[in-house]
């Protein structure tokens, strides 16, 4: 993040966060806090305000801004977008624990009596309460060691509610807030800063999807197993060269039918796009993907993105070598940009049996037709026999000459870490690492 518009981003950033410090400081912030029940509802007043703006930040970090997302990479924002949402449940939480606590040294009273007094008294308290509560609930629900035993499906309508969550505590910000209860410059701010989220929100959530729906008027042509568990699903549309979509980047799906409507998904396009047809490749491994068989040809589609940036133009090294890296049904996006790199490409295919994806016949000849080479590696992860596969002696192995390459890598997270690790061990620069992660 380098350029320009870049350092313009961070700067509006900071500058906003340095007005929300002001508006604490302007408030009493530190002049007011003379006694210890001052000073822990001061330190209350200002996580407070740092924690509504974090949020404020978190939904801007994933509202699909396109020149923003293409300027610092999906993966990137998705990382910004995990930490800042950590950042911001701990400013919460210490919120609520300072507020209360200076609040029952003031009152001197019990910690129940105060905590109901709280809930009773206060406008919007037990709103914003509710609130805290949902925006708790979905960075539980979004730790991986949850998240593996949550249906997507769960875990999709829990993370929703974290907008509501937002509304909610925004409710009690002006009317309960020192900083921001009486009219002025400091509410208006308040008052724009949070309109102004909104509105990216609403321009590139649901806007900007609906209108290039319906220019676009994207529908699924056919559904092509290719291997058990394994469809290929083909699309068509108008003028679909003006999506700007290129090879290695995916779209959020959805498919407007009963079953499918409520839901949008991340999957990368398996072919290049031609400017007048597109298609994905989608393994079965969850309740929605394995059910994307049964969509019928005529299915409108709404295709939010391209996202990613996953792509030849990220290529950095001199040699003009390129190593792509993929797990399973992680192939897609490579399989795409296999079609248009060009140069010396080694492609490696780590699979648990040969078969799996289906798309190996067109691997194949792909990699004939460019003049590439092909490892494809077979064998379970949990058998001792392939522990070794990809690990870094057999990188150096099977491509001596791996620090001079680009390499993308691509597959289940696990996977993508371990290989991504191995060819740091190995010495491969981080600009010459490239990785895409999904979110919604």
């Amino acid at each position: 993040m380098r350029s320009p518009v870049a350092w313009l981003v961070a700067a509006v950033l900071l500058a906003n966060l340095a007005v929300v410090v002001d508006l604490w400081l302007h408030g009493g912030g530190l002049t007011k806090a003379h006694t210890t029940a001052d000073r822990l509802t001061s330190a209350g007043r200002i996580t407070g305000l740092l924690a509504a703006y974090s949020a404020l930040v978190q939904v801007v970090l994933l509202a699909r801004i396109p020149w923003f997302e293409r300027l610092t990479g999906f993966d990137r924002l998705t990382v910004w977008h995990g930490r800042n949402g950590k950042a911001c449940i701990l400013l919460l939480l210490a919120h609520v624990g300072l507020i209360t606590a200076g609040y029952q040294q003031t009152d001197q009273i019990r910690l129940g009596a105060e905590i109901s007094s709280l809930l009773k008294d206060y406008p919007h308290i037990l709103a914003a309460t509710i609130g805290t509560g949902l925006m708790v609930l979905v960075v539980v629900t979004s730790l991986v060691i949850v998240r593996r035993r949550v249906r997507h499906e769960a875990w999709y309508a829990v993370h929703l509610s974290v907008y509501a969550g937002i509304v909610l505590g925004y409710l009690h910000e002006v009317p309960t807030g020192n900083d921001l209860t009486l009219p002025g410059a400091a509410q208006t701010y308040w008052y724009v800063l949070n309109a102004a989220t909104l509105a990216l929100l609403l321009a590139f959530r649901v806007v900007r999807p609906l209108l290039r729906g319906a220019v676009h008027g994207l529908r699924v042509t056919r559904v092509v197993e290719e291997a058990p568990g394994v469809v290929s699903i083909h699309l068509t549309g108008r003028r679909l060269h003006r999506l700007g979509a290129h090879p290695g980047q995916f779209f959020l799906w959805r498919f407007l039918d009963v079953r499918r409507v409520w839901q949008a998904h991340p999957y990368s396009l398996s072919a290049a796009p031609d400017g007048r047809s597109l298609r994905i490749t989608v393994k079965g491994t969850g309740t929605f993907s394995r059910r994307l068989a049964d969509l019928r040809p005529g299915t409108r589609v709404l295709a939010e993105g391209p996202l990613g940036s996953f792509t030849a133009a990220r290529r950095r090294a001199a040699s003009g070598k390129v190593l792509l890296v993929a797990g399973g049904i992680g192939i897609t996006p490579l399989r795409a940009l296999l079609e248009t790199l060009d140069g010396d490409v080694v492609l490696v295919h780590r699979v648990v049996e040969a078969g799996d994806t289906g798309l190996e016949d067109e691997l194949a000849a792909l990699v004939a037709a460019r003049g590439a080479t092909l490892h494809v590696l077979a064998g379970d992860h949990r058998d001792p026999d392939a522990a070794h596969l990809l690990s870094p002696a057999h990188l150096r192995e099977l491509v001596p000459d791996v620090t001079d390459r680009d390499v993308y890598v691509c597959g289940p997270p696990a996977m993508a870490d371990a290989v991504t690790r191995n060819l740091r061990t190995l010495g491969v620069r981080r600009r010459h690492l490239h990785t895409e992660r999904f979110a919604l």
